[in-house]
């Protein structure tokens, strides 16, 4: 029980293995002595005192360098080949060491002791870590491992898979039992790896029936995303759950970090390699000043807020309409940090110029991250007025707080829907980028910064779709066709920060996002990630389009006019901006026809009319949502997701 124990702590597995050493050592030394004694060689095995000086050097060089390249610091029971050939060379380089110091002391050449007592302790050392793996494995055996655990089979029999199932294997509270290895590698399969057979895929899917198999736990690190979509189907389709073990492997000195078995998440069905838009220098950028975030309770606002908290700002201000939000992400951030962060939370509207003004002037930001905005296609179709309102006459209004009170950087938060918009959100987004990129001549550097849909936020379709399949309901689509670019929160995060650290004089910075996703796709896989079957269990039902809506968005005005920035994934279009008076005479156009369509009604058909001419007559690119569909199956987006018109 006692030597059970033991194994079970960092230090006790490391005494025993030099203890153990020590004993080989000594061994090894006192037989040497025997042996080259009688066999009657002029060697200083007739002077014990010179041979005791020499192998004490030995002694201390050998166990020293292995103290100081971390050889007991390894995970033996889990170390690959390269571990086994550091000790060797750890041992190696000792033992020339031993020789030259031997040498320098004056007492023979050495020669001969040095090389049969390294070697010798060097091949009884790799031997013990054989004989304390299978020690490891018996003493943490369950007596009954296999019984009511999961069978599941591991897709990779590579360092990630082979480490997943020694772990299963050894570990009392695991609920899965590995039964066997898919690998595709032709020089492991029918061979065994950490005692588990090895199988083609083909012949995996016959076993996975026969033996019962209920999950699939894919194990593959650097795994490519149009192999890990296929996989993710293929066993999903015979019938099992599918999971992924995360990578793990963080070495030090070859120690290795534990991963963990997760479902797939709704990210991972986009079957694309999360992008790092992260720069530690950038983020430094922020550290010790004062940052106020509009919109910050919204989904991008508060993961803005998130990240900046990590960089240790001097204080972070928090603006925004909605107090429930506001509360919710002020909550968790004095949960997370307390008195760390100095946190300011102020409610109130951008198109309150006087209540801007009081925050701005009170506060002195250095940072102004602008969110705050109304995003909801359809919803602003029916209330053109408050998207004018609030999005153009907001935006104009912080930005004139921010040059007014000297704010370093001012970056807005817009969006693809801005590029050759078909409805009055996205161009009204379109005037905000035009009132950013006017600014050139401002102490102020005003920067705009352009992504994609973002999984996951408020009115996206992932909470839609979530809540449908839990209600069993049919999951709604617009159109089969449809196609959108996405992104995760805490990517659309980074590029934020990123680009306002970056931003210098009105530039507009875009994200390679990679391939646009049908919604169709997306809508099939969540039902799936849901354990039902789409048509079947869940239907998937086309409702038509929506006002405002077109079937594919693009992210680039004039993909000819881009810049490459020192993040291969981040550009910077370079259009020719308007002036400062053109963009007010597109505001007084706007102001004039907001205020004669509220005394109208904003929210009758010939209100919407009237402020649909006067957008038209401010954003050259917009277009009526009708005829850019008509003609969809021209555009390259389409094209690029394989989406068929």
């Amino acid at each position: 029980m006692y030597f059970k124990n033991l194994l079970k702590s960092n230090f006790g597995r490391r005494f025993i293995l030099v203890a153990f050493d020590v004993i080989c050592f000594a061994l090894v030394g006192f037989f040497y002595y025997l042996i080259a004694n009688r066999a009657g060689y002029s060697m200083p095995v007739d002077n014990l005192s010179v041979f005791m000086t020499n192998t004490l050097i030995q002694f201390a060089l050998i166990f020293g360098c292995r103290y100081i390249f971390r050889v007991y610091k390894n995970v033996w029971r889990y170390s690959s080949t390269q571990a086994y050939l550091e000790l060797v060379l750890t041992d190696t380089f000792a033992g020339i060491m031993a020789l030259f110091v031997i040498r320098l002391c004056g007492t023979y050449n050495g020669l001969w002791q040095t090389v049969v007592i390294g070697s010798m302790t060097a091949l009884l050392t790799l031997m013990s870590r054989f004989v304390y793996s299978i020690m490891y494995k018996h003493s943490s055996a369950p007596a009954n491992k296999n019984k009511n655990r999961i069978p599941i089979a591991i897709v990779g029999a590579g360092h990630l898979g082979t480490y997943l199932a020694g772990d299963l294997q050894s570990n009392q509270n695991s609920k899965y039992n590995p039964l066997f290895f898919i690998d595709y590698d032709a020089t492991k399969v029918s061979n065994r790896v950490s005692g588990l057979k090895v199988y083609s895929e083909d012949v995996a899917g016959g076993l996975i029936k026969k033996l019962g198999i209920q999950e699939v736990i894919i194990a593959i690190s650097h795994q490519d995303s149009d192999k890990t979509a296929r996989l993710y189907h293929h066993y999903r389709d015979l019938g099992c759950k599918v999971k992924a073990y995360d990578s793990l492997l963080n070495q030090v000195g070859n120690a290795v970090q534990k991963g963990e078995i997760r479902d797939f998440t709704i990210e991972d069905l986009l079957f694309r390699k999360p992008l790092d838009v992260s720069n530690q220098t950038a983020m430094e950028y922020y550290n010790g000043k004062t940052i106020l975030v509009t919109g910050g309770g919204g989904s991008i606002g508060s993961e803005l807020c998130r990240q900046i908290a990590q960089c240790k700002p001097k204080k972070l201000i928090i603006f925004e309409i909605y107090e429930n939000n506001a509360y919710e992400i002020q909550q968790e951030l004095l949960r997370n940090y307390g008195d760390t962060l100095d946190l300011a939370v102020e409610i109130g509207s951008i198109r309150d110029r006087k209540r801007l003004e009081s925050v701005f002037s009170n506060y002195r930001p250095d940072v102004v991250f602008h969110a705050a905005a109304h995003k909801h296609v359809p919803l602003m179709e029916h209330s053109a007025c408050e998207a004018i309102k609030n999005n153009v006459m907001g935006t104009y209004n912080t930005a004139d707080m921010a040059e007014k009170y000297g704010v370093q950087k001012f970056i807005l938060i817009s969006t693809d829907k801005a590029v050759n918009p078909t409805n009055i959100m996205g161009a009204s987004k379109r005037v905000c980028e035009m009132i950013i990129q006017c600014r050139t001549d401002s102490k102020t550097n005003f920067a705009a910064v352009r992504f994609g849909n973002v999984l996951g936020s408020n009115g996206s379709v992932i909470p839609l779709f979530k809540k449908q399949i839990a209600a069993g309901q049919p999951v709604t689509i617009t159109d089969k066709r449809i196609i959108r670019y996405f992104m995760t929160i805490p990517e659309a995060s980074q590029l934020v920060m990123h680009t306002g650290a970056m931003a210098d004089k009105g530039e507009l910075f875009v994200l390679d996002m990679g391939k646009p996703i049908k919604i169709y796709d997306l809508a099939v896989n969540m039902i799936k990630l849901s354990g039902l079957e789409p048509e079947k269990d869940i239907k998937i039902e086309e409702i038509g389009l929506r006002p405002g809506e077109k079937l594919y968005e693009e992210l680039l005005m004039k993909t000819e006019t881009l810049d490459r920035t020192e993040n291969n994934m981040i550009f910077i279009e370079r259009d020719t901006p308007y002036t400062r008076e053109q963009v007010d005479q597109k505001i007084s156009i706007l102001n004039e026809a907001v205020e004669k369509t509220c005394c109208d009604n904003g929210s009758s058909d010939n209100g919407f009319i009237h402020i649909k001419k006067a957008v038209a007559q401010v954003v050259p690119t917009y277009h009526d949502p009708d005829e850019v569909n008509q003609s969809a199956e021209h555009a390259d987006e389409m094209k690029l997701a394989g989406a068929t018109v």
